[in-house]
């Protein structure tokens, strides 16, 4: 379980394939290799990912590597994901940790795609940039986008502010530009899609009611 607030951002070093359509990929993050263990879960763009290897870095900081089913590969944009491709990573949440996005699975429940990037403040001066991103969002899954809830996009933890069919809006401020992927982030990109975990079963609820159950 996480809480979308993204903590580093790593970096791919490493691609390869294996029989059956695994692939191990290789990370390269700042954190400090003596609290990783093997077995650990961490979100990597959105897709909770188990660490099967891990090791320092000569210059400070660690990598990892995680094995990415084609499951994954097929559900999420892990399978495009080439040497260079920044992601945003997160650590699985502990008992006591502060919560302050909302519960993130890591389970992804589609792809969604940036239809356009705009800017609403300039950076000019001490403030920075702030810019509004309007994201589609596979149809099926548009129910459960709500104006003012929470939605996990590429693994940050963003509050949704207009809604419109299948398509929605997100405001990110100067500091989630800067400490995440979403600095980055242009028209076109796709991005691994984690509905908020409150919605997905009241949803089930109401389907269940519907049908007699």
């Amino acid at each position: 379980m996480f809480t979308g607030l993204v903590t580093d951002i790593g970096e791919v070093v490493a691609v390869a394939d294996h029989p059956g359509g695994l692939r191990r990929l290789r990370i390269h993050c700042a954190y400090d290799p003596a609290t990783i263990m093997l077995g650990a879960s961490i979100a990597c763009a959105g897709p909770c990912l188990t660490v099967v290897a891990f090791g320092p870095r000569d210059r400070g900081g660690a990598w990892f590597e995680v094995d990415a089913a084609a499951e994954t590969l097929g559900r999420t944009t892990v399978g495009a994901w080439t040497i260079g491709t920044r992601v945003n990573l997160e650590r699985s949440l502990k008992i006591g940790d502060e919560l302050g996005g909302h519960l993130v699975t890591g389970h992804i429940d589609g792809v969604a795609e940036i239809l356009r990037r705009e800017t609403v403040t300039s950076g000019e001066g001490a403030w920075g940039a702030t810019a509004r991103f309007t994201v589609r969002v596979p149809r099926p899954l548009a129910r459960f986008i709500a104006e003012k809830g929470s939605v996990a996009l590429d693994g940050a933890s963003l509050t949704v502010n207009t809604v419109e069919g299948d398509t929605f809006s997100v405001l990110l401020i100067p500091h989630t530009l800067a400490v995440t992927a979403w600095g980055e982030g242009r028209a076109g990109d796709r991005l691994n899609l984690d509905v908020d975990l409150m919605a997905r079963y009241a949803a089930r609820l109401a389907e269940g009611r519907a049908e007699g159950y």
